[in-house]
C-alpha cells in the first residue's frame, strides 16, 4: 500500500535553522487548509493507505482539525499514524484530541536536552519541558513515541551530546532521529553564518559526535536502521522506510512531493494557492525516477542496503574496507562508511 504525507505550513515561532516551508498560526487559516486538505484527499477515496504522516511545521497545532484529515482517508485497519509536535504545543487537550482521532504516533522536535543549545538553536521549550511533554505522552496512551535531536550544535560537546542521549533514553521513546545541523543559505543561520561560523563544530567534531551519537543510541536499545534514524525493535518509522526503499507516496499541501504512479511530482511553496485552488498544482520533478543510481542512492541509506550486482562489486575496490559491510550478496554502509555516503555513492553509481 501506498502512504499520505500531508504537509501542514504553520509555526508559533520559526526556528533560525528551519528551510522548510512555514508561516505563522492562525485559526482562520486552519479551517481553510483543512477544508483544502480534505479536498485534495478526495481524489484518492477509492484507495486504502497505511501510513499517513502530519509533517511541517508544527501540524499538532492542528490538534483540533486532526480528526476530520483522517476521517477522510481510507486506512488500513493497522495503518501508522505519525504527527510531529514541538514539546511546548503537547498539552493533556492535545494529546488526549490527538488520541482520540487515531493517532497512534508522535515525532518530538526536542533537539536537545542542554539549555545552552536550545537557547542557541532558538528553541522555545526548554529541557524540562520537552522531557514532561513526553512522559505526559506515555500517559496519554501512547506507545509509539519518537524524538528528534540534533548534532553540531553552536557549542555542542561530545559530553553535552552524551547527556541529551542518556536523559532522553531514560524517557519512554521508542525511536530517536539524530540530524546532524545544516545550515541553508536562505534561514536566519545561512544569512548570519560570518557571525556564527567559529562557533559551529568543526567537521571532524561532527563526525566524532555523529559517531558518538550512533553508540550511545545503539548502547540504549536503539538500532541504527538508517543514516539519522535509530529505534527499538519493531518501531522503526514505518511511513519513512517507505521514501529509503523507493515505495509510493502522496503528498498534500504546499512543498510537499509525491512518488505516484511511477511518477514523481511537487506542489509549490504558496499556501494562498494552496488554499485558493479546488485541487492543488503538481509539477513533476522525475518522470522515469526507478533508475540504478536511485536504487543505489536510496538504499545505501539504510542499514540493510541494497543487492550487489557485478558492476558495483568491481568498484569496491575503490572504497575502503572500513566504509562498508558485505555480507551474502548485500552491501550496507557503517557508521563511518554513513558519514561519506555521498562521495561512496558517486563511485557505485
Amino acid at each position: 500500500m501506498r502512504g499520505i504525507y500531508i504537509h501542514v505550513p504553520f509555526c508559533v515561532k520559526k526556528c533560525p535553522y528551519c528551510d522548510f516551508y512555514s508561516l505563522p498560526f492562525s485559526q482562520s487559516k486552519a479551517e481553510d487548509y483543512k477544508n483544502a486538505v480534505v479536498r485534495n484527499l478526495s481524489r484518492y477515496n477509492g484507495e486504502q493507505f497505511d501510513t499517513v504522516y502530519f509533517g511541517g511545521g508544527t501540524p499538532s497545532l492542528m490538534y483540533g482539525h486532526i480528526a476530520q484529515i483522517l476521517n477522510s482517508i481510507n486506512r488500513s485497519e493497522n495503518a501508522e499514524i505519525t504527527v510531529e509536535c514541538n514539546p511546548e504545543s503537547a498539552d493533556e487537550d492535545v494529546l488526549n484530541a490527538l488520541k482520540a482521532a487515531g493517532v497512534n504516533r508522535l515525532s518530538f522536535g526536542v533537539q536537545s536536552l542542554c539549555e545552552n543549545e536550545l537557547s542557541a538553536l532558538g528553541r522555545t521549550h526548554g529541557a524540562n519541558e520537552a522531557k514532561n511533554a513526553i512522559l505526559l505522552t506515555s500517559k496519554a496512551g501512547f506507545e509509539n513515541i519518537s524524538a528528534d535531536i540534533m548534532l553540531g550544535i553552536l557549542n555542542q560537546t561530545k559530553s553535552s551530546l552524551e547527556e541529551t542521549i542518556n536523559e532522553l533514553c531514560g524517557l519512554p521513546v521508542t525511536h530517536v532521529s539524530a540530524y546532524l545541523l545544516k545550515i541553508e543559505e536562505n534561514t536566519v543561520f545561512g544569512k548570519r553564518y560570518v557571525e556564527i561560523a567559529d562557533k559551529m563544530p568543526s567537521e571532524d567534531l561532527q563526525a566524532e559526535l555523529y559517531l558518538t551519537a550512533v553508540d550511545a543510541l545503539e548502547k540504549h536499545g536503539l538500532k541504527q536502521y538508517e543514516i539519522s534514524n535509530f529505534a527499538k525493535s519493531g518501531y522503526e518509522s514505518r511511513h519513512n522506510l517507505k521514501y529509503w526503499r523507493a515505495e509510493e507516496y502522496v503528498g498534500i499541501g504546499p512543498s510537499a512531493h509525491s512518488y505516484y504512479n511511477g511518477r514523481r511530482f511537487a506542489v509549490g511553496r504558496s499556501l494562498e494557492k494552496f488554499l485558493g485552488s479546488e485541487f492543488q498544482t503538481e509539477e513533476t520533478t522525475e518522470e522515469f525516477p526507478d533508475s540504478e543510481e536511485e536504487r543505489i542512492m536510496l538504499g545505501l541509506r539504510l542499514s540493510e542496503g541494497i543487492d550487489v550486482n557485478e558492476r558495483i562489486k568491481g568498484r569496491l575496490k575503490l572504497i575502503p574496507r572500513e566504509y562498508y559491510n558485505l555480507s551474502d550478496g548485500r552491501l550496507s554502509l557503517t557508521p563511518r562508511g554513513f558519514l561519506v555516503s555521498n562521495e561512496i555513492i558517486a563511485i557505485l553509481a
